[in-house]
């Protein structure tokens, strides 16, 4: 036994014995003459450079004054000074960040080589002309009995196979409310397809929609819909169109116009065959080698899922695992979903995807950037939400008691607070702009916030301290929001389709000029006798039958057999010698009736009292 245990107390000398030897060799010398440090250089990190312990920079940068962790940044005046002790030079280098850096990351990415791309085309055109109908021909499925009210709320990316060759529709909303998603998604297209319903002719919107792609430079094709019914005329359209700088190529122009019925199927080759000889003409690149660059099209919170963006890939290929950079998020590609709902590994040029994996919902239209690494990412995601924050702070909060109050209060401006809630970012924001356009010179609406997601307590709060209205789009309240939105009396709207959101606005808005008046009944009471008093004129002994009988009501009404015939304000309330304010059911009293003497024993003195009741959302 004891020499088991000699054999490890041996072992234990040996090693301190070899411990003791290599200890001079820690201090090692400076391993250059010269080295480049950088704003974001740890303590660590400039150790190392110097050939020096970090435990002893620690130690004289505490001589100096200054307390650092080996993981925080160099103060760069003390660097100097302790390189220059251990005879280094050292090059103070200006550290790219932000967007300055991502324009850096983006430059140094070799060479391109363009590759032929399926062209993006927009379907647009205006509400109820059959935009999502034609696009679902084309795709074989079924889109439009999923959309609230058959109207396509959110855009719709998706891929459609055309004799081999493929094509990326985007479906935008035809509302007028989503006006800023439609020209968002006319910057990434490159052939807007404008559907003109052949009965209807052109609206509104249709006219809107040629201004877009006028504005983004994009070709027109003109699809005539429901041709197959017996009131469509084409030539009344083509006239129409004609007007605003669309002439048809039969009439000697140079827009190409097809005429098509999706209920039917018919002509659904023509056009597909327009779309794809446009897209020979336009000559459409794109290089998948290199990393992928592609705008949000759509952006929203999904149960399990997170907060998920559908990215229109426009150059490069986006792939799992990719580090990204989109508005101030940044992060890894978990997985990419294709329109399909299928799982994909990648998304070369022109093919829209789901993208799950990022930590916050970006804006529809922020640019999604792959990079090479995560750290890059962060900076750059860092650099831009500190701008935001330092913006932010510069301008007024979105929220002052204060100045509400005080327009309030100055009765020359009524308000009207709204908070918006709803799935994705592209209908809160058109809701928000739709809402505010319906401000008045007596009601102004303020939309005080919106965002994507369910309605949750803060809000209520929000709401509550702000006296505003919450209004959700395609979403659902917390149990918890709920039961606080009751507490605290907010209310609280729940919608699916916009028109609906918007008609009740236009209802609070008259409510809140000019008031309901509702009368509420407060009491009755049977005259039993009729007393003759001198220079006070007739007293009614009375029962209060019901309710009770108060001084302070808005009026008074003297009723015989069912007939009103006096309408007035009380004069006096006593019961035996006091004067009282009120007297409750089942008890007798004497009152008085102002300028009116006429009371008979059998009448019925009814109080009321006339409540404004605002018209509520």
């Amino acid at each position: 036994w004891q020499d088991l245990r000699a054999i490890p107390v041996q072992r234990r000398d040996d090693r301190s014995k070899h411990l003791h030897h290599s200890a001079p060799s820690e201090v090692t010398k400076p391993r250059r003459k010269s080295v480049k440090i950088t704003p974001r250089t740890t303590v660590k990190e400039f150790a190392e450079l110097i050939g020096q312990r970090p435990a002893d920079i620690v130690r004289k940068l505490m001589e100096m004054g200054q307390m650092l962790t080996f993981h925080q940044p160099m103060n760069l005046d003390a660097a100097a000074m302790l390189a220059e002790e251990s005879g280094v030079k050292i090059d103070i280098a200006v550290e790219k960040v932000g967007d300055d850096l991502l324009q850096d990351v983006l430059e140094t990415g070799g060479e391109e080589r363009p590759e032929p791309r399926p062209p993006v085309v927009t379907i647009m055109g205006h509400v109820d002309h059959g935009k999502t109908s034609l696009l679902d021909a084309i795709r074989q499925t079924n889109v439009a009995e999923g959309e609230a009210g058959g109207i396509t709320q959110h855009i719709g990316a998706y891929t459609v196979s055309v004799r081999g060759k493929q094509v990326t529709f985007l479906d935008t909303p035809g509302h007028e409310a989503f006006t800023a998603m439609r020209a968002r998604g006319a910057k990434v297209t490159d052939v807007v397809i404008l559907v003109v319903a052949a009965d209807d002719g052109v609206m509104p919107q249709t006219i809107e929609a040629i201004h877009h792609a006028k504005a983004a430079g994009v070709p027109l094709i003109v699809a005539m819909n429901k041709i197959d019914k017996p009131t469509a005329n084409p030539d009344r359209v083509k006239n129409a169109l004609s007007e605003h700088g669309l002439i048809s190529e039969a009439w000697g122009g140079d827009t190409i116009m097809v005429e098509v019925s999706a209920k039917q199927k018919t002509g659904l080759d023509t056009l597909l065959e327009m779309i794809l000889l446009q897209a020979e003409v336009l000559e459409l690149k794109a290089d998948p080698h290199r990393q992928a660059r592609g705008t949000v099209v759509e952006a929203k919170i999904e149960r399990g899922r997170g907060p998920v963006a559908t990215v229109l890939v426009q150059n490069g290929t986006l792939r799992g695992g990719d580090a990204y950079v989109v508005g101030t998020f940044s992060g890894r590609v978990r997985a990419l979903i294709n329109d399909r709902g299928e799982k994909v590994q990648q998304a070369g040029p022109s093919i829209p995807v789901e993208v799950i994996g990022l930590p916050g919902v970006p804006s529809a239209g922020d640019v999604f950037h792959v990079v090479s690494n995560e750290r890059v990412a962060r900076e750059i995601a860092e650099e831009r939400a500190q701008k935001r924050r330092a913006a932010e702070l510069t301008s007024p909060a979105k929220v002052s008691l204060d100045d509400l109050f005080a327009k309030i209060q100055e009765g020359s401006v009524k308000e009207l607070a709204i908070v918006i809630k709803a799935d994705v970012q592209g209908s809160s924001e058109a809701l928000a702009g739709a809402v505010e356009k319906l401000s008045t010179d007596a009601v102004k609406l303020r939309v005080i916030h919106n965002a994507v997601g369910g309605i949750m307590e803060s809000d209520v709060l929000l709401a509550a301290a702000s006296r505003a209205i919450i209004i959700g789009f395609n979403i659902r309240p917390e149990p918890k929001a709920t039961a606080l939105a009751e507490q605290q009396g907010v209310d609280v709207r729940l919608y699916t389709i916009i028109y609906d959101a918007i008609a009740d606005i236009k209802a609070a808005m008259e409510g809140l000029l000019e008031p309901t008046l509702k009368e509420r009944v407060l009491g009755r009471a049977e005259v039993r006798q009729v007393f003759m008093i001198p220079k006070v004129g007739a007293v009614a002994g009375a029962y209060v039958v019901d309710g009770l009988i108060s001084r302070t009501s808005a009026g008074v009404r003297v009723i015989r057999d069912n007939v009103v015939v006096y309408q007035g304000k009380f004069g006096s309330l006593r019961r035996f010698k006091d004067d009282v304010r009120e007297v409750q059911q089942g008890y007798e009293c004497g009152l008085s009736i102002e300028n009116f003497n006429d009371v008979k024993a059998g009448d019925i003195v009814e109080a009321y009292t006339i409540d404004k009741i605002a018209t509520k959302l």
